[in-house]
């Protein structure tokens, strides 16, 4: 297993790498840059004091570089002009659109969207984990189909709207603020025990909206896979053996339909990313995700890359641990032409 991991996360440096080129290749696709789009709408306005400066960042930051030098720059393995280190030097680039570096623009965001995303992903599988069992071990009962038509509902109904539903509601009933991750008294306060309850209490709605899909999905999928395997061989002879039902549902049956369930955990986070940017722009959320759409849009390519790089690195780790989990649970996955213990 500890042969498994190392390798795992050698593997990962090669893949990121890869990753990272192709980030790159993409945010460079559009014709032109941040500086070149601010330069003409300076020439369009008739300004043109400005000009020489923004041609200055453009050498600065070697945005007049070739597109392998700039890349090379840009991950910190060429060096750029006067100094400029790039992403292995622990320099995650400079926002043209904040004037400021990356670190500082996206760093206050980066733990509340993992705090965030980390409570989504936690909702999701203590909602349907349950209610998938139970609508599988009680297939067409009153519960298995109010259970489906729930999930129905969550599927159907946009994000931003029972987002905009549920913060009237909190806003009535429990006097919570509308919009953000905490209360306005605590934004841009040093971390306290008070804060973070206001993080916690605010975590509720952002969470069930985002995983709300999601839950509904995962629903489905573990109540058919649970479905195909209770209707197996191996099930029938275990109830003749005398097995009880819990005892055999939990052994066999289930470990087996948890397969894509566990499986899920690494395309989980880059989903509820990419899933929750309308969502953080209506609930106001500091996350990522309305940081990496305005950078997208402004052609900001160092803070959209690192961004998207950052969801890479998320999104590997999910992945190796659903594998380890996998090995875990399933003993016919084999890891190193062995068998899992």
């Amino acid at each position: 297993m500890i042969y498994y991991i190392v390798r795992r996360i050698v593997t990962m440096i090669p893949t990121l790498f890869v990753i990272s080129f192709l980030i790159f290749f993409i945010i460079e696709l559009p014709a032109g840059d941040y500086i070149s789009n601010q330069v003409a709408a300076l020439k369009s306005s008739g300004e043109s004091a400005s000009i020489a400066k923004l041609e200055f960042m453009r050498k600065e930051f070697a945005l007049d570089r070739p597109f392998f030098e700039r890349y090379l720059i840009w991950v910190g393995l060429w060096s750029g002009p006067h100094g400029f280190d790039g992403l292995l030097q622990g320099n995650w680039g400079w926002s043209f659109e904040f004037a400021k570096p990356v670190e500082e623009v996206i760093g206050p965001t980066l733990p509340l969207t993992v705090i965030l995303n980390f409570a989504t992903i936690l909702f999701v599988y203590v909602v349907s984990f349950p209610i998938g069992i139970y609508s599988a071990t009680r297939q067409y009962s009153w519960g298995d189909y109010g259970f489906t038509f729930l999930g129905y509902i969550g599927l159907a109904t946009p994000n931003f709207l029972l987002g905009l539903i549920m913060l009237y509601l909190f806003n009535i009933w429990f006097g919570l603020s509308v919009g953000g991750l905490m209360a306005p008294e605590y934004i841009d306060q040093p971390w306290s025990v008070a804060k973070g309850l206001s993080v916690l209490a605010h975590l509720i709605v952002p969470t069930v909206v985002i995983g709300t899909s999601g839950t509904a999905g995962m629903i489905r999928r573990l109540r058919a896979n649970l479905l195909d395997e209770l209707h197996k061989q191996y099930v029938t002879t275990g109830r003749a053996k005398g097995l009880k039902e819990g005892r055999l549902l939990v052994k066999y049956p289930l470990r087996m339909a948890l397969n894509p369930f566990i499986a899920d955990i690494g395309n989980l986070i880059p989903s509820l990313v990419s899933g929750s940017v309308i969502v953080s722009v209506v609930l106001n959320l500091p996350t990522v995700g309305p940081v990496l759409l305005s950078a997208l849009q402004s052609q900001d390519q160092y803070l959209a890359g690192f961004i998207l790089l950052f969801v890479a690195v998320l999104t590997l780790m999910g992945m190796l641990v659903s594998d380890l989990l996998l090995a875990v649970l399933d003993p016919r996955i084999r890891l190193g032409g062995r068998a899992a213990s």
